[in-house]
């Protein structure tokens, strides 16, 4: 039920036209209230795509009843055409539900420099609002696909209240956030301040810490909508690991459905002198071609490893260094520790551990390995 398990939701899911697959591509998740919090993060991307130049402004006072969201084209780099489009959309939902255009976020994903049909879209909007339902989230959250194989979606359940999400995404997945669209619901009874900080401090240590491909999209919306239809107001440290709970799932979903990846790479940086340093450390190895071809091959290559740590500005010195494979120590002080041999990479899940013995701080990025059906996907995207 994703979206639609804490009370105070519904959603849907229709097929537009939008996308050549005639699969749904068009979704809607509304919030019945009392409350209509909302917080949101959006790409740090300078070139923005219409939607989230839109819902930027939507958010800006921490308020949200509604978000419409469609796959099959991006409307990024639509001109004034393409924001016209998004603003006739945030004015339909509106107009449908008696609400103003301004508590409507609205969300795309798809090829980037193609105008979105809006007869379609506005027809889908229409069928959107016309299925509503409390049970809708499963639909909502295949309609939001693009690459992806599977729905993605997770729940939480408290003392008397519930977060729900899905989440969409498979390729350009690197900070800030990912190639994704996330929506978050809750029950709870929290303020706009209590949400906006708890969902910047989930997504920093979740979605922030995926880097797939390097690759950083124009669309990424990450948003938490909160009913208050449970009328309870949790203690925020409490409320802040339920939403860090739920993305973090989201965000292991989207890694394991990354586009044409066979392992799941944990790069866990530990003994360091500062949590950057740990997260530049890790996302240096996560963004090297040679080492993610090299765990593709099933290669324990912890020089590649090596190589990627140096490229970094974090506090270290270069002959003290460890490495591990799946908790093999390749690595022993910059030199030759265990043999290669005793390394199995035949699973999926692959973790990689580096010792920077600076002090005492850790980060984990995760990423994949880089394959052939990655580069065929992506070289055949737009056709």
């Amino acid at each position: 039920m994703s979206v639609t398990m804490p009370r105070g939701f519904r959603a849907s899911g229709v097929t537009a036209g939008l996308k050549a697959s005639g699969k749904p591509d068009v979704a809607l998740v509304v919030n019945d209230g009392p409350s209509d919090v909302a917080a949101a993060v959006f790409t740090t991307n300078r070139c923005k795509a219409n939607p989230v130049l839109w819902s930027e402004q939507v958010v800006a006072g921490g308020r949200a009843k509604a978000v419409v969201l469609n796959s099959g084209g991006a409307n990024c780099y639509t001109g004034p055409q393409g924001f016209q489009t998004t603003h006739a959309s945030a004015e339909l939902v509106a107009a449908k539900l008696g609400i103003g255009a301004i508590d409507v976020v609205v969300c795309s994903t798809g090829l980037i420099g193609e105008q979105l049909e809006r007869g379609k879209l506005t027809t889908g909007i229409e069928q959107a609002v016309a299925t509503l339902s409390d049970t809708g989230g499963q639909d909502a959250a295949e309609a939001i696909m693009t690459t992806d194989t599977r729905s993605k979606q997770a729940v939480r359940e408290a003392s008397g209240w519930s977060v729900g999400g899905m989440a969409k995404g498979a390729g350009m997945l690197a900070p800030a956030l990912a190639t994704m669209l996330v929506v978050v619901t809750t029950d709870a009874a929290v303020d706009a301040a209590t949400a906006d900080r708890a969902l910047r401090a989930a997504t920093r240590v979740t979605f922030d810490r995926l880097d797939s491909d390097g690759c950083m999209s124009t669309n990424d919306t990450v948003l938490l909508m909160c009913s208050g239809a449970s009328g309870v107001t949790p203690d925020e440290a409490e409320f802040t690991a339920a939403v860090t709970d739920v993305c973090h799932d989201l965000a292991q979903q989207l890694l394991g459905d990354a586009e044409g990846a066979e392992h799941d790479i944990a790069i866990e940086v530990v003994n360091a002198a500062t949590e950057d340093d740990a997260v530049e450390v890790g996302r240096a190895i996560a963004r090297s071609n040679l080492f993610k071809t090299a765990v593709y091959g099933k290669d324990p290559n912890w020089g590649r490893i090596l190589a990627s740590v140096g490229t970094t500005s974090a506090a270290f010195e270069p002959t003290a260094l460890d490495v591990a494979f799946n908790g093999v120590w390749v690595c022993r002080g910059g030199e030759p520790g265990e043999s290669r041999e005793l390394v199995d990479l035949n699973d999926r899940a692959v973790t990689v551990t580096v010792d920077l013995k600076a002090g005492d701080e850790k980060a984990t990025i995760w990423t994949n390995d880089l394959t052939h059906a990655y580069v065929h996907e992506n070289s055949a995207y737009s056709t």
